[in-house]
């Protein structure tokens, strides 16, 4: 799930970038000059435009890193013979 959320917003915030730069060709400005200041006005636009979308891929990540956290300290607690064995007769 955090991986297509995480793809989501990237191909949208491109997009943006893609369509900020489609228009401001529209008007006849050369295609760097565009893409320029397309990247410029979509990336700080998109923090509001993708707000929702922003804040569900910072709790995917969030979660994600609590749960290598967790492993991690479970596996250091295991190595330093701190738990108890792991199978029970």
């Amino acid at each position: 799930m955090l991986a297509r959320d995480v793809t989501l917003y990237v191909l949208a915030r491109l997009g943006l970038v893609a369509v900020v730069t489609g228009a401001l060709m529209l008007f006849k400005v050369p295609l760097l000059p565009a893409l320029a200041v397309g990247v410029v006005v979509a990336l700080p636009a998109s923090l509001f435009i993708f707000k929702g979308l922003r804040q569900r891929v910072a709790v995917g990540l969030n979660e994600r890193q609590a749960a290598r956290q967790a492993e991690r300290d479970k596996l250091r607690a295991e190595l330093r013979g701190d738990e108890g064995p792991l199978t029970q007769a």
